[in-house]
């Protein structure tokens, strides 16, 4: 059995030199800091705002991570809650909740002048986070078309940039400008506004 520090090639053994130990353990830890900052920066990516020429991908359910086409976006809602993608290494922003967008498809001719600036074939987007207390806004009333907070009942008019309609909410939901490209709903700018609620 060969001693420590001594490797075996065709029944001899030879030493290890000192080179050939340091070049190893050189390129194990220079591999392991690649690793690292390459883990930490698709954390940082996951946590990054909305950028513009990211696509948007279903943030739950059967399609979850999947592209959301046009056709996925019913005219009239619901809406469905989305997460962004960055293109160049396909990874979902969703390492923050303040992340989530709220899309829906309505008629253009039924959206306010500011709210068409920000739309894409009639469908609009905006932060699904509550200006109120910071909660989901996963409701739908859809007689209104507006969008619900379920904690304190506060309400915003999609077809008008957002607008409070009702409850405690202190201001509408930041609007996510979109563009339609190749049949896929995308982000046209980041966020227009503070994202969430001013305590958060």
């Amino acid at each position: 059995m060969p001693r420590p520090g001594y490797q075996k090639k065709c029944g001899v053994s030879h030493p290890l030199s000192r080179r050939t130990l340091l070049k190893s353990m050189l390129g194990v830890g220079l591999s392991l800091q690649f690793v690292g900052a390459a883990g930490g920066a698709t954390e940082e990516l996951r946590k990054t705002r909305p950028q513009a020429g990211d696509s948007l991908v279903f943030s739950l359910g059967d399609r979850q991570g999947q592209l959301i086409t046009l056709q996925d976006l019913p005219l009239g809602g619901p809406p469905v809650i989305a997460y962004p993608l960055e293109p160049a290494t396909q990874t979902v922003r969703d390492g923050s909740r303040l992340n989530r967008v709220l899309l829906v498809h309505l008629v253009p001719e039924d959206l306010t002048e500011p709210t068409r600036t920000v739309a894409a074939e009639g469908i609009v987007g905006y932060s699904a986070i509550c200006t109120h207390t910071g909660c989901d806004v996963s409701g739908w009333k859809a007689e209104t078309k507006h969008f619900v907070c379920p904690c304190h009942a506060s309400e915003y008019d999609p077809k008008d940039r957002a607008r409070i309609v009702g409850g405690p909410a202190p201001r509408p939901l930041a609007a996510l400008p979109l563009q339609v490209v190749d049949g896929n709903v995308t982000v046209a700018g980041p966020f227009s506004g503070q994202v969430g609620a001013s305590q958060k």
